[in-house]
């Protein structure tokens, strides 16, 4: 099984495409509200299939258990958490815990169970606007993300890396000096698996200090544009295969060693959230190498200097419409949320506000890395951008766009960056024209 915490990031968390399917509420018990007694049985449904065999949750739930003894909480771990659930969705059995799935925010009253007033959360929680609608709020973030790159600090010293790159160019000129000076591969794709190439979307709008950058895309005619936050990530990728700086065959590649390699040493670099940093350790020090080799940095951009990093929240947390013990399920998510330690021990940021930033990312205090929020769309647009994206069939949120873009950075396909970014904005600008003009 995959162990993957990647759903992250609050983009996607709303992705794409609408599901239809049974609405209406859940059990007609009048007293089964978030707000009634916490008992029965609960079922979470998770994509963290890791923690389902490794026994945490189990573990989790034990202690749970100490302040709600009348909750029987049991776990369903789902691989492809995405696809799956689209499909339950479509029934009334999906869980009583759940990640929101990719469903568009106008849809959640029909499928989650309110949990109150926006308002009411904001001094307590950070992430909240992926999962609020009008003013109602349906799920917590089990935890938060920064995105950049998981690095192997070892082989970037061997390589002769004294700075971190901060440029696409000082970027490329690292990756070289690695090829050059290393046995290791400098980019890892993870082509085949496809969702890791999706992770460096998430750091839309820390290219430009842009926190309306999802926002602003969703109305913009062209962002694949020099200058502009999609160009930089898009570019990034494609100048680091052009040059021959990644993995010989992407059809072969595997995550599940892909950390391996990366904790080892034999991999430099991958673009991936901070949630990787933890399992790229545990790697390193099952494979007889150092946790502490692994680091992270921030997306090579700066603006006047300032590097920046966007902050968001992984899967929310949500109580099922159909749920039969709405309040045990409310109950654990708020519990998981704040007493269990799960963000403690992932290295994720606690979607709590009094909470610590995670050790992981004390590098960007040192680095003088600034985080920056993603704001929310305004009332009407918030699910602009995942119209415009299936409209112009460009699947922000998957990796079909960004595998054809290394097919012809690496000569597998025809065309170019320029040519490519040209057709890209063409399809995205018709789309933007129709929908937000």
């Amino acid at each position: 099984m995959a162990k993957k915490a990647f759903a992250g990031i609050a983009l996607l968390a709303t992705a794409a495409v609408a599901v239809s399917g049974c609405a209406g509420g859940g059990a007609a018990d009048a007293d089964n509200t978030i707000d009634g007694e916490v008992k029965g049985d609960i079922k979470v449904v998770t994509w963290r299939t890791d923690l389902v065999e490794d026994g945490t949750f189990e573990k989790y739930a034990e202690e749970f258990n100490k302040e709600y003894p009348d909750v029987n909480v049991t776990f369903e771990g789902i691989t492809d958490y995405a696809g799956e659930m689209q499909t339950r969705m479509s029934t009334t059995n999906y869980g009583d815990v759940i990640g929101i799935p990719a469903i568009q925010p106008d849809q959640f009253d029909q499928f989650l169970e309110p949990l109150g007033e926006t308002a009411d959360f904001e001094d307590t929680y950070r992430f909240l606007p992926p999962a609020s609608f009008e003013g109602t709020q349906y799920g917590i973030a089990f935890g938060g993300n920064s995105n950049g790159v998981v690095y192997n600090k070892k082989v970037w010293e061997e390589a002769g890396v004294t700075e971190l790159p901060t440029t696409e160019e000082e970027w490329l000129d690292a990756l070289q000096l690695i090829k050059d000076n290393t046995d290791a591969i400098p980019l890892y794709t993870n082509y085949k698996d496809g969702w890791p190439l999706t992770q460096s979307f998430g750091n839309l709008g820390a290219i430009t200090n842009d926190p309306d950058a999802t926002s602003n895309m969703a109305e913009d005619p062209a962002p694949w544009t020099e200058g502009k936050d999609q160009y930089a990530i898009d570019s990034l990728l494609y100048e680091s295969v052009a040059a021959g700086l990644t993995e010989d065959d992407p059809l072969t590649t595997n995550w599940e060693q892909s950390k391996v390699d990366l904790g080892t040493g034999k991999i430099a670099a991958m673009t991936l959230g901070s949630w990787a940093i933890s399992q790229m350790q545990a790697a390193a020090e099952d494979n007889g190498a150092s946790a502490d080799d692994i680091g992270f940095m921030a997306f090579p951009a700066n603006v006047d200097g300032t590097q920046y990093a966007v902050i968001g929240g992984d899967y929310n947390l949500a109580v099922s419409k159909h749920s039969k013990a709405k309040a045990a399920a409310w109950a654990w998510i708020q519990w998981v949320v704040e007493d269990s330690g799960y963000t403690e021990t992932q290295g994720m940021i606690s979607p709590v506000i009094d909470k610590d930033l995670p050790d992981s990312l004390q590098g960007f205090a040192e680095a003088g890395v600034e985080l920056i929020e993603i704001n929310p769309s305004a009332p009407g647009k918030e699910g602009l951008i995942n119209e415009v994206a299936d409209d112009s069939q460009i699947d922000l949120y998957g990796p079909i766009y960004r595998q054809k873009l290394v097919d012809i950075a690496r000569g597998a396909a025809d065309g170019d960056k320029e040519s490519y970014f040209a057709e890209l904005n063409e399809r995205w600008g018709a789309s933007v024209e129709k929908l937000a003009g």
